[in-house]
């Protein structure tokens, strides 16, 4: 099959590789319908997380059941599937708590760019669509294998509450994912940050109220502006650098909530300047399948269309120019076909 290998930063390639099969009772593979290159791919893409040896890339997956493990009786061949960046059992005390992403059996999915995948974990991780879903549903679904997933957390994580005034830091796929989920757990205000205007627009079409392009010092002193000088019941930190960090904290009100889903690169948090803020911090890999029943709903029935973030679509053979695309912020989350 093909798959997508990363040799070295900015050598992205697509080569031929062993077809998965079943490894484990509890696998199944699946054919992929569609994937995508992620905010996070470009971490390594651009040599800012080490590539000491070739390896597959992708990890966000929508696509049809080919075959299941012995143990496997959640999903069947020929169904649709939605999965997540982290298998889980769905049953170990984690998992019920709400916490798959930290399963005790957790895998991190990273093979997904390719034309099929190995599921691990799969009775407790995949989600089958009632039936087979129309074109036009499938962009969404796949964004709800990770950003949308991952952009309701954070918003879960913040505490975002009917009437409440919400901050979305980042304007990446999962940042704009985020306001989706402001505006659907009841936020009266969202509040984007964003110096790009394609991204503002999609942003306004998602639901914020407010576009605040100013960063640092300045953004802070915006928001509070805007915010009757209090800063923000919730933020959502979706990038991972230490400025978005302290663009989220200090644009947090006290007895505020800071959800944060960027994957932290170089971020160290003062202790006692959080310990006298009282603004609460919550983050971490997405629990995704914990969403995913209800995220599927939302988008099969029209209420949400987090699909849009895709404004490139390529065939996986040129996954090396999505990559690009996205490094140069051309494209906002490159659509791949296998």
């Amino acid at each position: 099959m093909r798959a997508t290998i990363i040799h070295a930063p900015g050598d992205i390639r697509v080569e031929d590789v062993p077809a998965p099969g079943i490894v484990n009772p509890t696998d199944a593979i699946i054919r992929t319908a569609v994937t995508c290159v992620c905010g996070s791919d470009l971490w390594p893409y651009r040599g800012l997380e080490p590539v000491d040896e070739p390896h597959p890339m992708g990890h966000e997956y929508v696509g049809f059941v080919e075959e299941v493990g012995s143990e496997v009786t959640s999903v069947k061949p020929g169904q649709f599937v939605v999965g997540s960046f982290a298998t889980s059992d769905n049953t170990c005390p984690n998992c019920q708590a709400g916490y798959q992403s930290n399963c005790a059996r957790r895998e991190f999915m990273s093979t997904c760019q390719a034309e099929y995948v190995r599921i691990p974990n799969a009775h407790g991780t995949l989600v089958a669509t009632p039936d087979l879903p129309a074109d036009e549903f499938v962009p969404s679904l796949l964004a709800v294998s990770d950003v949308m997933g991952t952009g309701w957390y954070a918003a879960v994580a913040a505490e975002v509450k009917p009437g409440s005034t919400a901050v979305v830091v980042g304007d990446g796929a999962v940042g704009l994912c985020g306001v989706i989920a402001a505006r659907e757990l009841g936020a009266d205000r969202i509040i984007a940050m964003s110096r790009h205007e394609p991204r503002q627009k999609l942003a306004l079409e998602f639901g914020a109220t407010d576009i605040v392009t100013e960063r640092g010092e300045e953004g802070i002193v915006r928001v509070k502006d805007l915010t009757g000088g209090l800063g923000a019941d919730s933020v959502l930190e979706c990038v991972g650098t230490p400025e978005a960090m302290q663009q989220a904290l200090h644009s947090t009100r006290p007895g505020g909530n800071v959800g944060f889903v960027g994957v932290p690169h170089d971020v160290a948090i003062d202790g006692q300047e959080l310990f006298f803020s009282h603004v609460g911090l919550r983050g971490g890999p997405a629990p995704v399948r914990a969403y995913l029943p209800d995220l599927i709903q939302r988008v099969l029935s029209g209420r949400i269309n987090p699909g849009k973030v895709f404004d490139l679509t390529l065939p996986l053979e040129q996954v090396a120019e999505g990559y690009q695309a996205m490094d140069e912020r051309r494209a906002i989350k490159t659509l791949l076909t296998p």
